[in-house]
């Protein structure tokens, strides 16, 4: 197999309501419900088999590694450890590199690492020739990361990199249950001309924003905020489905309102700026994707106010950047090509 190179892509998403139900110990006792979408943003995992025991992983956002894997299971406190628990699981023995590349930041609330960990175990399952369900990948990918590595965050990032599309997802612990929602050409296309994505010129440790979620759960201050975001996920996803748009970014809002109620960490001043002047120009709707307190922020505007929106998030703050990006019907992929 030397000299083969063996990819896999997986999409980043953007939560559009109901994100944080999927964060234990919410998600267990009382069952989360997300809707979501992917985006045409990948992350990309690339191996080539190369003939000694030895491991060496590259990354512009995690940094560089090497390893021996004939000494005992990799160690999981590094920079590097999304690739090494991916290799510690498969029980690989036979040296590779690993080049992993993603088109977000760590910290933007696009589900980075979920997505990375998702086209690591891709790859490697197209190297070993392994077949695994939808399923039973975004499990592995969410057992890995969040058990194995002890890396703090929701469920619904896994689930979304493998599947794709527009998803309404349901956590009940363990049990996850994915329902694709089947949304128009016309309507996605109506939506794609009307939505807007802005990296907020800051990316967030989301482990501290999800610690002060889970401690305001556990003193019963959010619970009620939790649960209005499942109902308005539901009506979002209907809304979309039958192509309200205007509902659909109205519903954003509410969202948005809620989700300020599920930390003191979940915004700030800046992002208030840019979301007050984005809707003084014609927003209809908008929100922080992700945990929250920076990342990207997205909006539903209305349709002849797109551009004057994304002016006015400029004013606000000089750092944010706009983002062009499609819709991405599909989840993870992979492949093998020929040495280049």
């Amino acid at each position: 197999m030397q000299g083969v190179h063996f990819r896999a892509r997986a999409p980043l998403r953007i939560g559009l309501a109901g994100g944080g139900t999927d964060v234990d110990p919410y998600a267990t006792e009382k069952g989360g419900l997300v809707f979501n979408t992917t985006i045409n943003k990948y992350a990309y995992c690339t191996i080539v088999p190369t003939g000694d025991h030895t491991m060496s992983v590259h990354s512009s956002d995690y940094g560089d590694s090497v390893a021996d894997l004939e000494s005992g299971p990799l160690p999981l406190n590094g920079n590097t450890s999304l690739a090494n628990v991916v290799a510690n699981h498969f029980d690989v023995k036979d040296g590779f590199s690993m080049t992993l590349q993603s088109e977000a930041p760590p910290g933007s609330g696009l589900g980075g690492s979920s997505t990375v960990i998702v086209s690591i175990i891709s790859a490697m399952c197209k190297w070993f020739d392994r077949r695994m369900s939808g399923k039973d990948m975004a499990k592995l990918a969410y057992d890995l990361e969040r058990k194995e590595l002890g890396l703090k965050g929701g469920r619904q990032d896994q689930y979304a990199a493998v599947y794709g599309g527009f998803n309404i997802m349901r956590f009940n612990g363990d049990d996850v249950s994915v329902e694709s929602v089947p949304v128009a050409q016309d309507v996605i296309n109506e939506l794609q001309s009307r939505t807007l994505l802005c990296y907020t010129g800051k990316s967030r440790e989301s482990a501290n924003v999800i610690e002060s979620q889970v401690k305001a759960y556990k003193e019963g201050s959010n619970e009620k905020a939790l649960d209005a975001s499942k109902v308005i996920a539901k009506d979002m996803a209907k809304a979309i489905e039958k192509g309200d748009i205007t509902q659909a970014g109205e519903l954003l809002h509410t969202s948005w309102e809620y989700k300020k109620q599920f930390s003191s960490k979940i915004t700030n001043p800046v992002i208030n700026a840019m979301y007050d002047k984005a809707m003084e120009a014609g927003a209809i709707g908008g929100k922080v994707s992700g945990a929250g307190g920076g990342g990207f922020m997205f909006f539903i505007c209305d349709y002849n106010s797109k551009y004057n929106v994304a002016k006015a998030i400029r004013r606000a703050n000089e750092k944010a950047i706009v983002k062009d990006f499609m819709f991405e019907p599909h989840g993870v992929t992979s492949w093998r090509y020929p040495n280049d």
